[in-house]
């Protein structure tokens, strides 16, 4: 009896445990790397054409025949005749085989491995937009989490004040004039509590959500956070061109369609073969045998017209994937450059708010604080410089989470891990 309330204990401990799971976001990165949907259908995209790969040295399938071979109609000719002469026909058997161009299997299996590494690329633009998804998501918790601390302090000061005011006004100390804004406000908090408390169950589903788990599972994350130094980041298009998995996707692409060329020009190589037939002749006739060499044309101008079409359809591929490629450097360099001046100068507003404007608004507080419970202030002069202070904090987090939001987007265009 004892064993089963040891174990049953036991197991309340562990899910109490796993209840209160913190991760970290680095924690969240390595869970949605290993285990989201679409990058597992990625890899298994980019496996399925290395294994394709491996099939390009194949050689063709023999062709094999059986038969008879130049054998007369009338049956009683097969056999040998009454003036001693063979009789006529004869049963083939025959194989052929065509030699595959080496250099040809080899720009095939070129071509067929850079459509992997076309795949792998995408998964790499894919796990960038999956890790921005889960920064955006992440910070606004933390904010939230940061918004949530403000109201809890906000509440013990509104209490202060109300209690504070309700004996004063029995000892006829007090007016009642600011007594109910601050009964609303206390009231207020508890809706403003609600909607962050549902903002946190949100962003909670959506990571659940991206770490590919049930959505109802229960875990807190970090709130810590560090902000970026932006102004030594680069964004030219060097940079770009290495670090932008989607961009170099698009290079790969450009890369892809040059082998699919020669894939294809190799394809206008003559062809060897062999063929080798051998006969067993009726009514006394020799066997015999055949035995030639064989070749194909395909750069003959009628069977290759096809064929160079696709290799100049090819060229204007590559060229229209050079013009997208150059596009999509393009936004991302200005969208780079934007986002590092917008992130400066929030940077500049949160230090100005969080070094010099709040401090100031909290000592101004404290003082009237102090001067209202000494009695020479009134409750409603208090009542002001409270929401002063509170509107400000949430000023502050409100440019904090823009500014980690910015971050967020930034990392995402240069795809800084």
């Amino acid at each position: 009896m004892m064993q089963k309330i040891m174990a049953i204990v036991l197991l309340m401990t562990t899910v109490d445990v796993q209840a209160q799971t913190t991760m970290g976001l680095d924690s969240i990165f390595a869970v949605i790397a290993r285990s989201h949907p679409a990058l597992r259908s990625s890899d298994a995209a980019a496996r399925s054409l290395d294994e394709a790969a491996k099939g390009a040295t194949s050689w063709e399938a023999p062709t094999l025949g059986t038969g008879l071979w130049m054998t007369p109609y009338d049956p009683s000719l097969w056999k040998r005749q009454a003036n001693g002469s063979p009789g006529a026909g004869q049963y083939m058997i025959s194989a052929e085989q065509m030699i595959p161009n080496r250099r040809s299997q080899l720009a095939e299996g070129k071509y067929l491995g850079g459509l992997s590494a076309v795949e792998r690329e995408k998964k790499g633009a894919a796990v960038n937009e999956l890790y921005a998804a889960a920064g955006r998501a992440y910070f606004e918790w933390v904010i939230a989490s940061r918004r949530e601390s403000v109201l809890e302090e906000d509440g013990r000061l509104l209490d202060f004040m109300i209690k504070d005011a309700e004996l004063k006004f029995k000892n006829n100390l007090g007016k009642l004039g600011a007594y109910y804004k601050a009964k609303a406000a206390l009231g207020d908090l508890e809706n403003r509590r609600l909607v962050l408390s549902n903002e946190i169950d949100q962003q909670r589903i959506v990571l659940n959500t991206l770490m590919n788990r049930d959505r109802t599972i229960a875990f807190d994350i970090d709130t810590t956070y560090q902000l970026m130094e932006v102004a030594g980041i680069g964004a030219d298009t060097a940079g770009l061109l290495d670090s932008r998995s989607d961009i170099r996707a698009v290079t790969q692409q450009i890369r892809v369609a040059s082998l699919e060329q020669e894939a294809l020009r190799s394809q206008l190589k003559p062809q060897f073969g062999i063929q080798y037939d051998h006969m067993f002749g009726f009514g006394g006739s020799p066997m015999a045998y055949t035995l030639m060499a064989t070749v194909r044309l395909p750069m003959a101008a009628w069977s290759s017209r096809g064929t160079k079409a696709k290799v100049e359809s090819l060229k204007w591929q590559a060229l229209s994937l050079e013009a997208d490629r150059d596009a999509m450097v393009n936004e991302a360099t200005g969208a780079a450059f934007g986002l590092k001046r917008a992130i400066l100068s929030k940077q500049d507003q949160v230090s100005v708010l969080g070094e010099k404007v709040l401090p100031a608004l909290q000592k101004n507080f404290q003082t009237v604080q102090l001067a209202y419970e000494q009695n020479t202030e009134e409750l409603f002069t208090l009542y002001d410089a409270w929401q002063t202070l509170d509107n400000t904090r949430m000023e502050y987090w409100d440019a904090m989470e823009n500014l980690l939001l910015m971050q967020v987007e930034l990392k995402r265009v240069l795809e800084i891990k």
